[in-house]
């Protein structure tokens, strides 16, 4: 048994298709409609968000047999990236690579190695490995900032320089040369996930499809009429209202903001998006980012890096590794 959530239905002009996840909110009103076209749209919480999923399909039980298939590999991401169990690829790397080489699926150590890639590109500002920060900040369950004699050894260590990964004999290893290296592939890890759910569909003939997990989505191919898909960047304040739409076919979208996760403590906001240089967690003027390039594993760990940059500064940052990429930041 799954918690999933399963809709289907044939569109009318009447209908109106909306999806409204974390920092997007996705519409399309049909007005020239294929004939004979199934909407199936599945929804369930994953990677501590939710996934909501729509297949646009000439055949009901293709697309339910499509979703089907990328509802099983974004839980197999979750089940194999998290840090939060013991058993992941993650947990055990965290539980022994500082002592000796722990093996590793390759998809986890190709996702280590784009992610070291991105650290290097973006001069640490994006750091798979200070999961020591985010776990001592903790914000969705501390309503105060940790101590500053807590804080302040976890600043600025460059904690990405020392981690390897790397085939051998025995199979994709990881390991760490630094003994508060703790990984945290939270910045990445959704949108490689959102990237192998779109590759599942498209196996199985999927042209037109929308894959939604919370701040990361792909737009592939068009909406119900044709047009290219309709994403609403939710507002930084007020999450009923929508603060830019895009127009977004075959691309990806992810943001990142200081209104996702958060406390309030002394007049400010300590969110969830941690400053590898200072420890604590990112100031700037913007209160979200939006990045949208090919893969939305390039464009989570760009909207990552980028929060709290000058938009023309990120948009010359992030386009080391992905060169398409637009940048779009509210206030």
């Amino acid at each position: 048994m799954t918690n999933d959530r399963r809709d289907t239905g044939r569109l009318t002009r009447r209908h109106f298709l909306g999806l409204g996840v974390g920092a997007f909110v996705v519409a399309s009103l049909p007005l020239a409609l294929r004939r004979h076209q199934v909407v199936a749209r599945r929804s369930m919480p994953v990677m501590g968000t939710i996934a909501d999923l729509t297949v646009v399909h000439h055949d009901e039980r293709a697309a339910q047999d499509a979703l089907d298939a990328a509802m099983d590999a974004l839980r197999r991401v979750e089940w194999s990236m998290t840090r939060f169990r013991t058993t992941s690829d993650i947990g055990r790397a965290n539980a022994a690579a500082a002592r000796d080489g722990v093996p590793i699926s390759a998809a986890t150590a190709s996702v280590i190695a784009t992610a070291l890639r991105w650290a290097e590109a973006t001069d640490g500002r994006f750091d798979p490995g200070i999961g020591s920060v985010v776990e001592l900040w903790d914000v969705a369950h501390h309503h105060a900032p940790p101590a500053e004699a807590l804080v302040r050894p976890l600043a600025g260590r460059g904690f990405w320089r020392h981690v390897d990964v790397a085939p051998t004999s025995r199979g994709n290893m990881v390991r760490f040369t630094e003994r508060d290296v703790r990984l945290d592939l939270g910045g990445i890890a959704k949108g490689y996930g959102v990237d192998v759910a779109v590759q599942r569909l498209r196996d199985r003939g999927v042209a037109h499809a929308i894959v939604n997990v919370g701040g990361d989505l792909y737009a592939l191919g068009h909406a119900p009429d044709g047009e290219p898909w309709r994403v609403g960047i939710r507002s930084p304040h007020t999450e009923e209202t929508v603060a830019l739409t895009l127009e977004v076919s075959d691309q990806a979208v992810a943001t990142s903001g200081d209104y996702a996760q958060f406390f309030d403590w002394q007049g400010r906001r300590f969110h969830h998006l941690m400053d590898p240089a200072t420890a604590v967690p990112r100031t700037g003027p913007w209160h979200s980012v939006t990045v949208q390039t090919d893969r939305c594993i390039d464009a989570d760990a760009a909207a990552t890096a980028s929060f709290g940059m000058d938009q023309l500064a990120a948009e010359q940052m992030v386009r080391h590794l992905a060169r398409s990429a637009q940048v779009t930041v509210l206030t």
